[in-house]
């Protein structure tokens, strides 16, 4: 994937605003997703799923934020950073000058397999 407008600003911004900016960023996409107003209180410590999201709608942020960052985001990442906090500290690692690179493009189909299993689980109940 190739940088974005938001990722090309987060870059040239010194690491602590980078890391308030991309806060805010992925704030803001949780919010929309759970119709919360830009000012509402969004505690980026609790788990999304104390949050009261499925992991349809995980999957729904984590496609917008590809799109707005400009980085390959593995499902497992929804999962294995479990709060808004968790995700943001790894996502400015991806962040190019973050410390880390993108995962690649190719990565096995395996680590997918437990959110599409919880995707078919939430669409089975509803």
């Amino acid at each position: 994937m190739t940088a974005t407008a938001a990722t090309e600003q987060l870059i040239s911004l010194s690491a602590p605003e980078r890391a308030d900016a991309l806060r805010e960023l992925v704030a803001a996409e949780f919010r929309a997703t759970m119709l919360l107003e830009p000012d509402e209180e969004l505690p980026l410590d609790r788990s999304y799923f104390d949050l009261g999201l499925t992991s349809l709608r995980l999957t729904e942020i984590k496609r917008r934020l590809e799109q707005r960052l400009g980085l390959a985001i593995s499902a497992n990442t929804m999962f294995n950073e479990p709060t808004v906090e968790a995700l943001v500290t790894h996502l400015s690692g991806q962040l190019p000058g973050g410390g880390t690179e993108a995962p690649a493009d190719d990565a096995p189909v395996a680590q997918d397999h437990a959110l599409l299993d919880e995707i078919l689980k939430d669409l089975y109940q509803s």
